[in-house]
């Protein structure tokens, strides 16, 4: 099967780039328009297991821009993953860039789809689309956005749906909550904790430390989207893809001070903006359509992740 993964150079479309070169009946063309949102070798590091691969192909692709259509012959499976990502970073003069590469650039994708074979587009969305809710969150609840982000990653739902029903573009939709593990993007929370209390600087919260996230280990998300590839029932349905621990940011910060053998140094600020006090997944439809298990221990994942970090900052612990 001939894949496309948009966003192939980012933390997920790596990771699910090299489980689904496992299956020798897979290539894959990895698109990504390496953004500045991040430092590019960091980008670059993520594909050093890819690049030299003989059946992975990478171009320098703006989705926003360029022109598509070429890059879809022959293509049966698109993962789109790429996009502008981050709450607080999306309010103010930031938010053209949302607009840009999490609706336009989606827009131009589905169009692009339009009258090809393909047999599956995959949107990866956020549960950033749920709002602030109560208790765990199923896929039917409607969706209420807190941020400009969030916003512009329900308009890229939206236009899936729109041409599913349209143009039967056969589209899955999988809402991701709060991935973690080796490398992470240098602007999520657990890259910046462990960061800071490797160089002994202080960590800041944003509110009480109380608030809970439904953390999910990068294996466990890529093995239940690398699943839809063969799930012909997830075809015009949108699924969370959650873990099976939740915790908050304090108790997050107490299992890294175990693992790091130190005491963090904790400053307190105030609420960010637009984002939820809680997340939670209902994730039975993944169980059921999928066979989705998330299995990885919520400090087994924190391991793995500040063990990764070690190495790409040149670290040893003491």
């Amino acid at each position: 099967m001939r894949i496309l993964i948009t966003g192939a150079a980012g933390f997920v479309g790596s990771h699910l780039s090299e489980y689904l070169l496992r299956d020798a009946n897979h290539s894959i063309v990895g698109i990504d328009k390496l953004t500045n949102n991040y430092e590019p070798e960091i980008k670059n590091r993520n594909l050093n297991y890819l690049i030299n691969h003989p059946r992975f192909q990478c171009l320098p692709v703006d989705l926003a821009t360029d022109d598509l259509n070429p890059i879809l012959q022959g293509i049966d499976v698109v993962y789109h993953l790429a996009g502008m990502p981050g709450v607080r970073s999306s309010w103010g003069n930031e938010f053209t860039e949302y607009v840009q590469y999490n609706i336009l650039a989606t827009q131009r994708l589905l169009e692009a789809c339009k009258g090809k074979p393909i047999k599956k587009f995959i949107y990866v969305s956020t549960s950033s689309v749920y709002g602030e809710m109560s208790g765990k969150v199923s896929e039917d609840l409607k969706p209420d956005p807190l941020s400009p982000y969030g916003i512009t990653k329900l308009t890229g739902e939206y236009l899936c749906h729109a041409y599913y029903k349209s143009w039967q573009i056969p589209i899955a939709i999988l809402r991701y909550f709060t991935v973690y593990g080796p490398r992470q993007r240098p602007d999520m929370a657990f890259h910046i904790f462990i960061k800071q209390m490797l160089h002994n600087q202080p960590i800041t919260i944003n509110g009480d430390g109380k608030q809970s996230r439904d953390f999910t280990y990068i294996e466990d998300c890529v093995e239940g989207t690398a699943a839809v590839l063969d799930c012909d029932a997830c075809i015009g349905k949108t699924l969370n893809i959650g873990g099976k621990e939740k915790a908050t940011i304090l108790e997050v910060i107490s299992i890294l001070e175990e693992l790091l053998g130190k005491k963090a140094i904790l400053q307190f600020g105030p609420t960010a903006k637009g984002e939820p006090k809680h997340t939670w997944a209902d994730i039975s439809t993944a169980q059921g359509l999928l066979g989705y298990n998330p299995s990885t221990p919520l400090k087994e994942g924190l391991k793995r992740e500040l063990d990764d970090l070690l190495k790409l900052y040149n670290l040893k612990l003491p």
